[in-house]
């Protein structure tokens, strides 16, 4: 909208440069062009503004497909005026010269032309292509119709309207519709998931498998192995046994050995001293019988009186040292008695 300010009767518009200023003074061509600046007077002027940018039109229409099915159409249009004189001849572009508002609608009814040929376009492809095809294909058919007819379509040259490009975003069926045709999708999705469910469990479960497999050759290898070690065990057990008896064996011998030689000796010691003691005591014997063989041959030669002296001396060697004797009463009169009774004889 172009901005017009006001000063003692006269009027001052600044446009910016999309937009195409015309002004005419007395039905002649005053100003023409865009982004313009200039005073004029507003009950003289006769103005119009004509955007040049290019504009976005969205559109949403329903169509049926060859199988009567109602879909629905989104898209969207970008065109520009590109013949900004000509089309302020052919829409009603002009502007209130006090406020620089348009008088009319002209984006509406350039819009309202551009959609109804659009959609007329869009239905007629639609009306020959069934739903499954349309929802499949059905944007790129679209979108090449429209702008095909959008390119064919002889108002809009004579209006001065450029097409730039046409989109088309969706085209999509009733929602009854829809989820009819999601289901089975739905349904082919839904196995798909089980299945790789399914697959990742019977991988789980063989890797499982495995992993027990594993441990369970890993024990037996491992009862294995220390079955070896108990033999071995047992193997070094008997062999330190009989290493153990061997010597204990050796030591046996050579303690009996020893001691037999001890007995030996000890026996070899006792023969000769009981020879030893045997020659002794013969020799002491034969001293003895000798030493009373001489005292018997002097005995013999000897008379009886020196006999009986000898006796009483060798008697009285024997007899015990007698310090004192004591006679008691009793015995002195016995003797007595038999001192008397001798006289007496």
């Amino acid at each position: 909208m172009a901005d017009i300010t006001r000063r003692l009767g006269w009027r001052h518009l600044r446009s910016t440069p999309t937009a195409h200023i015309r002004h005419h003074r007395g039905g002649t061509l005053v100003h023409d062009g865009p982004g313009l600046a200039f005073w004029f007077r507003p009950l003289t002027a006769a103005l119009s503004e004509v955007p040049v940018e290019d504009r976005e039109l969205a559109m949403t229409f329903r169509a049926r497909t060859a199988d009567f099915q109602d879909v629905s159409v989104q898209a969207t249009v970008t065109y520009r005026v590109g013949d900004p004189a000509l089309a302020a001849t052919r829409l009603d572009f002009s502007i209130d010269p006090d406020t620089g508002v348009w008088r009319g609608a002209p984006l509406e009814q350039l819009g309202t032309l551009l959609t109804e040929t659009a959609q007329q376009h869009a239905l007629h492809v639609l009306a020959r292509t069934p739903l499954a095809e349309a929802l499949a294909d059905g944007v790129a058919a679209v979108r090449e119709r429209i702008a095909a007819g959008l390119d064919t379509e002889p108002r809009l040259p004579a209006t001065g309207i450029e097409v730039v490009a046409v989109r088309v975003m969706a085209v999509r069926p009733e929602a009854e519709v829809e989820r009819a045709l999601r289901t089975p999708a739905r349904e082919l999705i839904q196995q798909e998931a089980d299945r790789a469910t399914y697959e990742r469990r019977a991988v789980a479960v063989e890797r499982e498998r495995a992993i027990a497999e594993n441990e369970l050759a890993s024990q037996i290898e491992l009862a294995r192995r220390e079955e070896r070690l108990v033999e071995q065990r047992g193997a070094n057990a008997r062999r330190e046994a009989q290493e153990n008896a061997a010597a204990d064996q050796v030591r046996a011998q050579a303690e009996a050995a020893r001691t037999v030689r001890l007995a030996e000796a000890e026996a070899a010691k006792s023969v000769a001293l009981a020879e030893a003691e045997a020659r002794a005591a013969r020799e002491v014997g034969e001293a003895r019988a000798e030493a009373q063989a001489a005292w018997l041959r002097v005995h013999g030669e000897v008379d009886v009186a020196t006999l009986h002296a000898l006796t009483g001396s060798r008697l009285a060697e024997n007899l015990p040292h007698i310090d004192s004797v004591t006679l008691s009463p009793d015995v002195l009169t016995g003797l007595l008695s038999r001192l008397g009774a001798g006289d007496r004889g």
